[in-house]
C-alpha cells in the first residue's frame, strides 16, 4: 500500500490529524498505541521490562509505571536506550503484522520518533510532519497533562529538533498557536486528497485507470 509516515513533536497535534485521516478512509498504525498495549498489564513487554529495570518500573496494577520511566529515561540516556532495546523490536513486529492486514485508501504509520529512529525513510513513500513552534508545544502539553515545564523541556530535548523534522518532510501540516481546528482540518484534508490521488497510481507513476 501507498504509505505515509506521520510524525511531529509532543503537543504538535499529530493525533488529531491521524484521527481525521482514519475517519476519511486511511488505514492507521499508531506505534505509540502499540507501545501502550505492550506495556499494559500482562502486555508482552512487561516481563522483559521487569528484568531490565526491576520491580520499581512496574506499577501496582501490573502495567509499566510511565511516570517512573519518564523520570528516569529522560534524565539518563542509558536508561532510555535500554527501554528502546526492549520495546522497539516488539513494536516493529506488531507494526509488520498489522501492515500485512491493513486495508484502506492508503496506510498511515503514526510514529512520534520517526526522525530519531532513522529507519523510516526507506519504509514509507512520504513523510508528513505536523509542525508547531516549541512554545505552543509546551503550552498544549501543560494544559492536557499537567506536567511541569521542566519535564516537558526534557522530553522535547530527547526528541528531534523542529528543524530536523522539517528537513526530512515531504509534506508539512502547520498547527502553530495561530491555527484553529477548522484550519488544521482543511490543511489535513488537502494532504489526504493529494495522497489519495498518489495512492491510485501504479508504482511507475501512471494512473491505474489510464
Amino acid at each position: 500500500m501507498f504509505s505515509i509516515g506521520l510524525t511531529g513533536g509532543i503537543g504538535s497535534g499529530k493525533t488529531q490529524v491521524a484521527d481525521w485521516l482514519a475517519q476519511w478512509g486511511a488505514a492507521l498504525i499508531d506505534t505509540d498505541q502499540i507501545a501502550h498495549e505492550l506495556t499494559a498489564p500482562a502486555g508482552e513487554a512487561i516481563a522483559p521490562l521487569r528484568r531490565a529495570f526491576g520491580e520499581a518500573a512496574i506499577a501496582a496494577d501490573g502495567r509499566l509505571d510511565r511516570a517512573w520511566m519518564r523520570q528516569h529515561a529522560f534524565a539518563d540516556p542509558a536508561v532510555r536506550h535500554r527501554l528502546e532495546a526492549v520495546l522497539h523490536p516488539l513494536i516493529d513486529a506488531a507494526v509488520t503484522a498489522r501492515a500485512a492486514r491493513a486495508r484502506g485508501a492508503y496506510l498511515v504509520y503514526v510514529v512520534p520518533l520517526l526522525v530519531e529512529s532513522g529507519r523510516w525513510r526507506a519504509r514509507v513513500d512520504r513523510i508528513c510532519v505536523v509542525d508547531c513552534d516549541p512554545a505552543t508545544q509546551v503550552a498544549r502539553v501543560r494544559a492536557r497533562s499537567g506536567l511541569t515545564p521542566e519535564t516537558i523541556e526534557r522530553i522535547m530535548s530527547a526528541q528531534a529538533s523542529r528543524e530536523s523534522r522539517l528537513a526530512v518532510a515531504d509534506d508539512v501540516i502547520l498547527n502553530d498557536g495561530a491555527t484553529d481546528l477548522a484550519a488544521l482540518r482543511g490543511r489535513t484534508w488537502a494532504c489526504h486528497q493529494a495522497w489519495c490521488r498518489q495512492a491510485s497510481r501504479s508504482p511507475d507513476g501512471r494512473a491505474i485507470h489510464d
